[in-house]
């Protein structure tokens, strides 16, 4: 029953930041565009969805 609540209560918070994210507008989306990011130094947290295809 704990263990549930603090799972709640971690999905919320990450929502709620990725809403704050969202809002922003500093966000990039695509491989590409992801890793170009990644090699300036830029990035600061990277997101990989279940379904992504394998890199080529």
């Amino acid at each position: 029953m704990v263990a549930q609540k603090k799972q709640k209560k971690a999905m919320e918070s990450i929502n709620s930041r990725l809403a704050l994210v969202m809002k922003s507008g500093k966000f990039v989306l695509g491989y590409k565009q992801t890793l170009k990011t990644l090699r300036q130094g830029k990035a600061k947290l990277v997101i990989i969805a279940n379904n992504t295809p394998p890199l080529r």
